[in-house]
């Protein structure tokens, strides 16, 4: 087993290389480029976040949800404008690239919500490039 494994390395070599720079762009190109156009909700508790949600699948504009619900700095109807790969955090960052592009008065969010470091997020995405 030992000298296959080996030999199964140096046969790969050159192939896993030329080969790994082709799976990385493989990998953003699916996830939907770099960056995204993103709104979201963001509420330090999730009974606020679940009342936020209510209010979305009762129709209500996500940019109108989002003023009176997010408590972050972003209160002008959620928007973050466009954010580049990398300087999300981890969990949001995963969710707002799955998201399909949508508007504020038909909104696709994120349901459940996301939950990270700073709280739980309900997230959707106008634009990716």
């Amino acid at each position: 087993m030992p000298p296959k494994g080996k030999g199964g390395k140096e046969g790969k070599g050159a192939p896993a290389a030329s080969g790994s720079g082709d799976t990385d762009k493989n990998e953003k190109a699916p996830k939907g480029g770099t960056a995204v156009k993103v709104r979201h909700i963001l509420c330090e508790k999730h009974g606020k976040c679940m009342e936020a949600m209510e209010k979305l699948k009762a129709g209500v504009r996500f940019n109108e949800v989002a003023t009176q619900y997010s408590e972050d700095k972003a209160r002008q109807g959620g928007d973050l404008g466009w954010m580049t790969r990398g300087s999300m955090v981890g969990p949001f960052q995963d969710a707002a690239f799955a998201l399909a592009n949508s508007t504020t008065d038909k909104p696709v969010y994120t349901d459940p919500p996301i939950k990270t470091k700073h709280g739980y997020h309900i997230i959707m995405v106008e634009g990716k490039k």
